[in-house]
């Protein structure tokens, strides 16, 4: 049983590191129960975590390859597309999962204490628990193009680049998510807002295009879209194909690190008293 101290004069800007470990066994326990609960009920099940992005895929295949003629930087275009929306459906789950921890989950805080920061945390593993299915489904067609169509793709050592890009991406979509449900708190229109402003983000950064055929009169919207290089460099790893280079990635990895400390620190702030204010 865990002991919770109540420190009186416990600032705000202290995130109980310490005590969210002390909780890891309601971590697993809150993941088996989220990852049991998502598609419970359908027929298909577990199956969803790989047709939704397939289907996708195949959409963008079709209307952004065959019918509006985008280029693929000469990368098979399910290849290409499979790729981008590998790691940005990851960043998207991990945002839209967080920001909506503080008003989705008030009657489950007002009744036991926890470390409140579990909770987002949990989304985040169930985040990578699909993105693993997804991968799996990407390396069975990677392997399809490269040993039976013969297409050059990179050795499979160069896969590995691909976990830093993880983290990050989790890092950036946690932070952001976390500012944006303390937010949500007060200003309830940000919840309205959340599918427009993922949906922006989207098609602001090169999932449906390469970066390469971005003109040069836009090319600060790539450069300080924090999730563009992970885009980039996620074709890079995985297909070979990617525009970015070290001082896109050292803006983009300060903006993260930016974002994802002062979430910590707005959310740590907020949850002490939100349950009191909604």
């Amino acid at each position: 049983m865990h002991k919770h101290i109540i420190r009186a004069n416990n600032p705000w800007w202290r995130i109980p590191f310490r005590e969210i470990w002390d909780y890891r066994d309601l971590i697993g326990i809150m993941w088996i129960r989220d990852m049991s609960a998502l598609y419970k009920q359908s027929i298909l099940g577990p199956f969803w975590f790989i047709l939704q992005p397939l289907l996708t895929t195949l959409v963008f295949t079709v209307i952004f390859g065959n019918v509006a003629r985008i280029g693929t930087d000469g990368v098979p275009s399910l290849l290409f597309y499979m790729s981008g929306m590998l790691i940005w459906n990851f960043f998207a789950t991990c945002l839209n999962s967080t920001a909506v921890t503080l008003v989705s989950n008030i009657h489950l805080f007002g009744k036991v204490y926890f470390p409140r920061l579990i909770v987002p945390l949990v989304k985040i593993l169930a985040a990578s628990s699909t993105l693993a299915l997804n991968a799996a489904t990407f390396a069975a067609f990677w392997l399809f193009y490269r040993f039976y169509m013969g297409t050059p793709l990179p050795p499979v050592t160069r896969m590995f680049c691909f976990f830093p890009i993880i983290l990050y991406a989790a890092m950036l979509g946690m932070g952001t998510g976390l500012l944006l449900t303390s937010l949500t708190v007060k200003y309830r229109d940000i919840q309205f807002f959340l599918p427009i402003f993922a949906q922006l983000w989207m098609y602001a950064s090169p999932i449906v295009y390469p970066a390469s055929m971005v003109p040069e009169g836009w090319r600060w919207v790539i450069l300080y879209n924090p999730m563009s290089w992970a885009v980039e460099a996620t074709r890079w790893a995985l297909v070979g194909k990617g525009s970015f280079d070290l001082s896109q990635v050292a803006i983009s990895v300060t903006i993260g690190v930016i974002i994802f400390w002062a979430g910590l620190v707005l959310f740590n702030r907020v949850q002490r008293t939100f349950v009191d204010t909604v």
